[in-house]
C-alpha cells in the first residue's frame, strides 16, 4: 500500500488539454493562449451559475475535440468547482454519456482530479479518464462573500475568483507524462480570515512540498518550476519564507498561478487570483504549452485549497486546507 509519493506502473500522460476563459483573464499576461474567452463573462446563459456549467461544458468539448475522441472514448470524469454540491460541473457536463464523478478540494480540485485519473490509469482502472474544473468570479462572490452589487469593499489580501475553466483528457500517448502524485494532508492553523485564503492554504503547500523532497531523491533545483495554484501574493511570501527557514529554497524556480493570470496591481485583483479555474486555465494554456514545446522539461505542481464553507465561518470556524501534488515532465 502506498501512503506517500504515487508513482503509477503504467506511466500516464497527457493527450489534451482546454482552457475557457472570462473577459478579465482574457486581458491579463495569458490573454491571448487560453483557447476561449467570453466578453461577457455570461457564456450566453441568464445566470453566473449557468455560464460556469457552460464553461465546463465546453473546456471538456475542446479537450476532447483536440484528442479525437467521443464519449465512447472517455471511460470516467472527474470534475469540481465551489459552488454548493458541485453544481457547476452536475449541470455542466450532464450531457455527456460518460460516468461521473464530482470532486471538492476547492482551488486543489485540478490537482487532485489530475493525481486520480494518473493512479485510475496507472493501476488500469480506466484507460482515458477526462478532468475538467472550474469558478466564476460572479457565482463565488454570491455563494461565499456578497452579491457584487452589494459594493463591498475588498481587503488587501483577498483573492480575485477567476472565470475560467480547464479541461485535460489524460492516457497514453500523450508528450507530458505524469510520473509521480503526491496527494496532501488536511492542515489547520486556525486561521479565520476569510479574505486571506493565502495563509491559510500555505500550511498545506508547505507540509506537501517538505514531504516530497524527504521522500523523493530530488532537491528543489531539480524542477524547471514549482508551481503552487493559489496561493497569490500573501500565501506565496509565507510558503517561501518557511520553506526557507526549514531548508528547502524554492525562491528561484517558485510561481503562483494566481500571480501569473493577472497583472494585480494595473487589473486591481489585491493579492491575485483564486478559485478552481485559475490554477487549471493556467496550467492549461501556459505551464502544458511550454511543457510540449521543450520549454520546460519538468515541474512540480501543487493545487492548494481551503475546504471551508460560509456556515462554518460564521459559526466561527477555522479554515483547514489541503494541497495536492502532481508531477508534469516532458523528458
Amino acid at each position: 500500500m502506498q501512503k506517500g509519493i504515487i508513482k503509477p506502473k503504467r506511466t500516464p500522460t497527457l493527450i489534451s488539454t482546454y482552457s475557457v476563459v472570462g473577459k478579465k483573464e482574457h486581458d491579463g499576461p495569458l490573454g491571448e493562449l487560453f483557447d476561449e474567452y467570453c466578453e461577457d463573462d455570461k457564456f450566453g446563459k441568464d445566470s453566473w451559475e449557468k455560464a460556469e456549467s457552460e464553461m465546463q461544458l465546453r473546456a471538456m468539448k475542446g479537450a476532447m475535440s483536440k484528442a479525437k475522441i467521443s464519449d465512447d472514448g472517455v471511460d470516467i470524469l472527474l470534475a469540481g468547482d465551489l459552488l454548493n454540491q458541485c453544481v457547476g460541473s452536475n449541470y455542466g457536463l450532464e450531457k455527456f454519456d460518460i460516468s461521473y464523478l464530482g470532486l471538492y478540494g476547492a482551488c486543489s480540485t485540478c490537482a487532485e482530479g489530475l493525481g486520480i485519473a494518473a493512479c485510475f490509469y496507472g493501476g488500469e482502472i480506466f484507460d482515458t479518464c477526462g478532468v475538467v474544473t472550474s469558478s466564476h468570479y460572479c457565482a463565488s462572490e454570491r455563494q461565499f462573500r456578497f452579491p457584487i452589487e452589494y459594493g463591498g469593499q475588498r481587503a488587501p489580501t483577498a483573492q480575485w475568483t477567476v472565470t475560467g475553466s480547464g479541461a485535460f483528457i489524460v492516457g497514453a500517448g500523450g508528450k507530458i507524462k505524469i510520473p509521480e502524485v503526491l496527494f496532501g494532508k488536511t492542515k489547520d492553523m486556525g486561521i479565520t480570515d476569510i479574505n486571506n485564503m493565502g495563509a491559510a492554504m500555505a500550511p498545506a503547500a508547505i507540509d506537501t512540498i517538505e514531504r516530497y523532497f524527504k521522500e523523493s531523491t530530488h532537491s528543489p533545483e531539480d524542477f524547471d518550476l514549482i508551481i503552487t495554484g493559489d496561493l497569490g501574493f500573501e500565501g506565496s511570501e509565507i510558503l517561501k519564507d518557511l520553506l526557507l527557514k526549514d531548508g528547502i529554497d524554492i525562491r528561484k524556480n517558485h510561481v503562483d498561478c494566481g500571480l501569473m493570470i493577472f497583472e494585480r496591481k494595473k487589473q486591481d485583483t489585491h493579492a491575485g487570483g483564486s478559485g478552481c479555474g485559475c490554477s487549471a486555465s493556467v496550467l492549461s494554456a501556459d505551464i502544458i504549452k511550454n511543457l510540449e514545446d521543450k520549454t520546460l522539461s519538468d515541474v512540480l505542481f501543487i493545487g492548494t485549497g481551503a475546504l471551508m464553507s460560509p456556515m462554518t465561518l460564521f459559526q466561527g470556524g477555522s479554515i483547514p486546507s489541503v494541497a495536492h501534488l502532481v508531477r508534469l515532465s516532458s523528458k
